[in-house]
């Protein structure tokens, strides 16, 4: 495949709008670089969805994305980073262009986990298809043997913040009874990992119902923290990151609705495009 070769925008795809919440983060501590955010809203949510479904729709974005330009992706959906992130990075790029990158959010959480816990008991609360994957057990293990991990999936968290409902009283109900839950799994828990890029949207929720001395540990930050380190290590690799400062959006669904959606992540109107996959 030929894809363009002149500097372009880093790109962050998710399956939904959560990750615009690791996409504000990465401006915030990035803010000179172009980046270009892909939402594949049309087929979301990808968090119950099989290996190989997710596996081929996220390869098409990241194909979709290398020939918009991009060397470098991110994908800021943790679904995608459990279940394609390996196979893209070891099957797919050395045949599609071995000097672009794509990496995932899991490892950075993994990295820093380590120096937040006191007492080696972690809890990640994700999707079904995150949780499945094992790949936070995996992740933090590899690097911390030590750290118990326990997980519980939250299959209704995502909706609550998809349909604005996120402060809603209805969303009490959901929210406590997964705390409750971890932390009947493991009372030792003293960090909790938000192993969703929608659930920093629900953290008001999160904090009220949380036992105290537990710390919350959303994504964004080090995942942004991570990637600007990336950059300092791989000076081929960030020459080829343009420095714009500005933002494209991209969407498989209806422009309009992504517009209303986005402006609960980002709180500012943006303009986007519709685009198809596959």
């Amino acid at each position: 495949m030929n894809f363009p070769s002149d500097p372009g925008p880093i790109g962050v795809f998710d399956s939904g709008y959560g990750g615009l919440t690791i996409l504000h983060q990465l401006r915030q501590i990035l803010p000179q670089y172009d980046f270009m955010y892909l939402g594949d809203n049309a087929r979301a949510p990808y968090g119950a969805r099989s290996f190989d479904v997710v596996y081929e729709f996220t390869r098409q974005a990241v194909v979709r994305l290398f020939e918009m330009g991009c060397h470098l992706i991110i994908l800021g959906c943790n679904t995608a980073s459990a279940k394609a992130l390996r196979t893209i990075q070891q099957n797919d790029l050395p045949k599609i262009d071995p000097s672009r990158r794509v990496l995932g959010v899991i490892r950075p959480t993994a990295e820093v986990i380590g120096s937040l816990t006191q007492s080696r008991h972690v809890g990640v609360l994700a999707t079904e298809g995150t949780i499945k994957s094992e790949s936070y057990n995996l992740e933090i293990q590899k690097l911390n043997p030590d750290i118990h991990v326990s997980g519980v999936a939250c299959p209704f968290w995502v909706p609550l913040v998809e349909y604005n409902e996120a402060d809603s009283p209805g969303a009490d109900y959901f929210v406590k009874k997964r705390i409750d839950e971890i932390m009947r799994k493991d009372p030792l828990i003293d960090c909790l990992i938000l192993g969703c890029t929608h659930y920093p949207l629900l953290m008001p929720k999160i904090l009220k119902y949380l036992p105290q001395g537990v710390r919350v540990v959303p994504q964004g930050e080090y995942v942004a923290d991570s990637l600007r380190d990336y950059l300092e290590r791989h000076p081929q690799i960030e020459q080829q990151c343009s420095k714009g400062a500005t933002v494209h959006y991209l969407t498989t669904e209806n422009p309009a609705k992504f517009k209303e959606s986005a402006q609960l992540f980002l709180h500012e109107n943006v303009e986007v495009e519709n685009i198809t996959l596959g």
